[in-house]
């Protein structure tokens, strides 16, 4: 069954070119086209082109198809285009002619955009309240080990002390900037885009705006060639900011990675979350943040796709927007399962005490030295180049009773401060 359908057979080859996985993907939306058809049910019990008996059967019959939707009992046949033509069968079939009124001012195109609106702020949300979750536990942390030293590096090489509880809470506040991005994608999809049909509005005497009280849309697109075009850019803002976190938690799994290893040894992690080698029986390998790291940079690349998909289409719908669906909602539900999992492995780290005076970390504290001279009078110029001179002729011996002077910088890491900036709402 196809929505379109005018009695003319088409091309098997054609069809299933044309279709691809669409049956596949539209489970994810199956949820947020009964949403909608709800809502457009009632909308046309409102302007009169439904009675109130073709109402309340209309819904009750939705109700049954959201209810297999959730139990996962609700599939796609491939004699069916997709989710939206599945649905509009199911009614017809149980209700009779009444099931065939529910596309009433409405197409295909409307239904796609407003599920796929639906789903990306529905999940954009779930992206957002985990991120909250992970950013507390990185928090927590942060408090755990703010005394504990973590020598700091730039290019690699030693450069300052720093603390467990700075790496911590530094991610933590990064992850901040990525949910102002979150947030701004939320407003971007906020916006109901039902109504605008094939994207030039529908000559029926239709009520947008109780549409959008019913779906819960903070505010109703108004122009309807605007809510057709928003397809390509409503991804293009999502894969942004899914792609901003995912970069965070990238960076993050390198440091994991990095931090695990031999020659830095800073971190360790429970044998059960590591796995071995094949051949070498005392590997220890943090897969976990691996595969996160890899699943990150992946996500990260969405961003490229979308545009390159949509960058130099013309206003009106196009066909080339059935290929932003698959790969936006993979990167939701790889993101979704990648901060449940960085949020589970990371409360298990193991954080190592450090030896700050092996000769690797001799020059850890040359500034601190630097700050010294500075305090007892010298000019901060020629307080760099005394230690300076002293690093070149290899007479420097670092000033251990002066060590921890970095210590007030360092583990004063204003935790509330940041916790007080996380937008909840």
């Amino acid at each position: 069954m196809k929505l379109w359908d005018k009695g003319i057979s088409i091309d098997k080859k054609i069809e299933q070119f044309t279709v691809g996985n669409d049956r596949e993907i539209d489970i994810h939306i199956a949820k947020y086209d009964v949403i909608a058809s709800k809502a457009h049910a009632k909308m046309l019990n409102k302007i009169g082109i439904i009675t109130d008996d073709e109402l309340k059967n209309l819904l009750k019959g939705l109700e049954v198809l959201a209810t297999q939707i959730e139990a996962g009992t609700f599939v796609i046949d491939d004699q069916f285009e997709d989710v939206h033509s599945k649905i509009e069968y199911e009614l017809t079939k149980n209700l009779g002619e009444v099931g065939k009124k529910i596309h009433t001012a409405r197409s295909r195109n409307d239904q796609v955009l407003v599920a796929c609106h639906l789903y990306y702020k529905d999940h954009l949300g779930l992206v957002k309240q985990k991120t909250h979750t992970l950013f507390n536990t990185l928090l927590d942390l942060a408090n755990t080990y703010k005394d504990k030293v973590l020598p700091g590096y730039t290019h690699l090489q030693v450069a300052m002390p720093s603390s467990f509880g700075l790496w911590f809470s530094a991610y933590a506040e990064l992850m901040i900037d990525d949910v102002f991005l979150l947030d701004a994608a939320i407003k971007t999809v906020n916006q109901n885009p039902l109504g605008s049909a094939a994207g030039y509005g529908s000559s029926f005497p239709i009520d947008r705006e109780f549409t959008t009280q019913e779906m819960d849309f903070a505010t109703l697109k108004y122009n309807v060639v605007a809510a057709q075009m928003g397809r390509g850019k409503n991804e293009r803002t999502i894969a942004a900011a899914l792609g901003s976190l995912a970069n965070t938690l990238s960076r993050f799994a390198m440091d994991a990675c990095l931090y695990m290893s031999q020659n830095f040894g800073f971190i360790s992690f429970p044998d059960e979350l590591t796995t071995g080698s094949s051949i070498m029986p005392h590997k220890k390998n943090p897969d976990v943040f691996e595969l996160i790291r890899g699943k990150c940079n992946k996500i990260q690349a969405l961003q490229t796709e979308m545009i390159l998909i949509t960058n130099n289409l013309p206003s009106g719908y196009h066909r080339d927007y059935q290929l932003l669906k698959e790969n936006v909602i993979a990167a939701f539900e790889s993101l979704k399962d990648i901060l449940d999992i960085f949020n589970y492995s990371i409360q298990q780290i193991i954080v190592k005490d450090i030896d700050i005076n092996d000769d690797k970390y001799k020059y850890l504290f040359t500034v601190d030295n630097i700050n010294t001279l500075v305090v007892e009078g010298q000019s901060f110029r020629e307080a760099y180049q005394k230690i300076g001179g002293q690093v070149q002729d290899g007479t420097y011996v670092p000033d251990t009773s002066k060590q921890h002077t970095h210590a007030g910088s360092i583990h004063n890491l204003c935790l509330d401060k940041i916790k007080a900036k996380f937008p909840l709402d």
